[in-house]
C-alpha cells in the first residue's frame, strides 16, 4: 500500500442553475480513503463519448459558450434556451461530476487481497466522475488491462466496446440472423464492422458521406450505403435483400432514417413474398434508437405493415439484463482483443483545463465521426 498520495484532486463539475446558466469547471475534491475493497487510480486517459455530452451540456446552446477565468483554471459558460430550462429542473443548481469511463494506475489500495493485488497495475473504470485526476473504485469494478497496455489504449473499453458487442448479443436472443448501424464510421461502428466480420455476422452500415463509406470498405465492410446516394433507398433495400437484417440500431435518433430502414426492410422482405396481405409481412422489423445526434422529432411513415417495433435502447439495461455472468464475458473478450478488435482512435488529447475551452469544444461538441477526443487529466504534471 502507498501512502505517498494526494489530498485533493481536480476535478470536472457541470452546474446548471435555475436560471438556466450553465457553468462549467474545475473545482479541488478531496480524496477519500480507499476502503478495505477500493482502490485509487490515478487517472491518465478518459474520452468525451456523445453519451457524456448530455450531462456536460445539458441543453445548453453551445453557440452562447464563452470562457472566463485563467488558463489553469477556465469556467466554461453557456445559456439554456428559455424553452428547455424546465427540462433541466431535476438538476437545477446541483453540481455534477462528469466522465463515464476512464483509465489510470492504481496508486494506493484498501487492505484486501484483490485490492492489493492491483497496486501499480494499468486498470480500465467505469462507473462516472471519471473527468478528474483521481478516482477511487471497487476493485471488482476495475478491468486489470493486459501486459504492455497503456490507460490510453484502454480509456475507452467499456462504452463502446460493450455496445457494440451488445448489439450483437441483442440481434441473436431475439432471434435476428444481421442487423444494420447508423453513422457506421464512428468509432463504435468501427468495432461493430470489425466484431461482425470475425464473427461472421452480415452487417449493413449506414454512413453519410463517401469518404466515410470508403473507410469501411477498406476495413473489410461487404454492405455499405451512404444517405448522400440519390439511389440510397434502393441500395439499402438491396443491401437487407442481400443480408436479410430486420433489426436496425440508429445513433441519429430525429429525422426519417429510422422509418426509412423500416421500409425498405418490408420492401426487401416481399421481394421473396409468396402471396399478398393487407398487413404486411408476418416478418419482425425492429429499428433501436440508441443515439440523439439529431434531437429532432423522429418522423416515419406507416408503409412498413404491422409486423414492427421502434423504441429505445441503452447498454446497462441490457447488461443487467443478460447477467453477470454473461456480462463478464463480453468484458473478457474486450481485454483480449484490445489492441486489435476494439481499437479506439482520438483526433487529440487533452488537458482537464484544455478540455473547456472554446476550440476543444469546436471539436467534440460537434458530435461528429473522426472528432474523438481524449482527456488525460494528469496532462502537464509529473507522473
Amino acid at each position: 500500500m502507498s501512502t505517498d498520495t494526494p489530498r485533493t484532486s481536480l476535478q470536472l463539475r457541470s452546474l446548471i442553475r435555475a436560471n438556466g446558466e450553465l457553468e462549467v469547471s474545475l473545482q479541488d475534491v478531496d480524496i477519500p480513503e480507499p476502503a478495505a475493497d477500493e482502490v485509487l487510480v490515478r487517472i491518465e486517459a478518459t474520452p468525451i463519448n456523445p453519451s457524456d455530452l448530455g450531462l456536460l451540456f445539458g441543453a445548453a446552446d453551445m453557440s452562447t459558450a464563452k470562457v472566463s477565468g485563467t488558463a489553469e483554471r477556465p469556467v466554461l459558460s453557456a445559456q439554456v434556451p428559455e424553452r428547455l430550462v424546465k427540462a433541466m429542473a431535476a438538476r437545477a443548481d446541483e453540481s455534477m461530476p462528469v466522465g463515464n469511463e476512464g483509465a489510470g494506475i492504481v496508486i494506493k489500495t484498501g487492505s484486501s487481497p484483490a485490492a492489493q493485488a492491483l497496486m501499480g497495475k494499468t486498470v480500465a473504470m467505469i462507473g462516472g466522475a471519471m473527468y478528474a485526476q483521481h478516482r477511487v473504485m471497487s476493485a471488482a469494478q476495475c478491468l486489470l488491462l493486459p501486459e504492455g497496455t497503456t490507460p490510453a489504449e484502454g480509456a475507452s473499453c467499456f462504452v463502446n466496446p460493450l455496445t457494440a458487442l451488445s448489439m450483437v448479443e441483442t440481434m441473436k436472443l431475439e432471434g435476428h440472423t444481421a442487423l444494420v448501424h447508423t453513422a457506421a464510421a464512428s468509432n463504435l461502428g468501427q468495432m461493430l464492422n470489425r466484431i461482425c466480420l470475425k464473427d461472421g455476422v452480415q452487417l449493413v452500415n449506414i454512413v453519410r458521406k463517401p469518404e466515410q463509406a470508403k473507410l469501411l470498405r477498406d476495413m473489410g465492410a461487404q454492405h455499405v450505403c451512404s444517405t448522400d446516394s440519390p439511389n440510397f433507398l434502393a441500395e439499402l433495400t438491396d443491401a437487407l435483400a442481400e443480408t436479410g437484417a430486420t433489426i436496425a440500431f440508429d445513433a441519429i435518433g430525429g429525422g426519417k432514417l429510422p422509418g426509412q430502414i423500416l421500409a425498405c426492410m418490408e420492401a426487401a422482405i416481399n421481394r421473396t413474398a409468396k402471396e399478398y396481405s393487407r398487413y404486411g409481412s408476418a416478418v419482425h422489423k425492429q429499428v433501436y434508437l440508441y443515439g440523439m445526434l439529431d434531437p429532432a422529432p423522429t418522423e416515419f411513415s406507416r408503409s412498413f405493415g404491422m409486423a414492427w417495433g421502434m423504441g429505445g435502447w441503452l447498454l446497462f439495461p441490457f447488461l443487467q439484463k443478460i447477467g453477470t455472468e454473461a456480462s463478464q464475458k463480453l468484458r473478457q473478450r474486450v481485454a483480449a482483443e484490445l489492441k486489435t478488435t476494439f481499437a479506439s482512435h482520438y483526433t487529440r488529447t487533452v488537458s482537464l483545463a484544455e478540455a473547456l475551452t472554446l476550440e476543444a469544444v469546436a471539436v467534440y461538441g460537434q458530435r461528429s465521426t473522426g472528432a474523438k477526443v481524449l482527456i488525460d487529466p494528469s496532462k502537464g504534471l509529473a507522473k
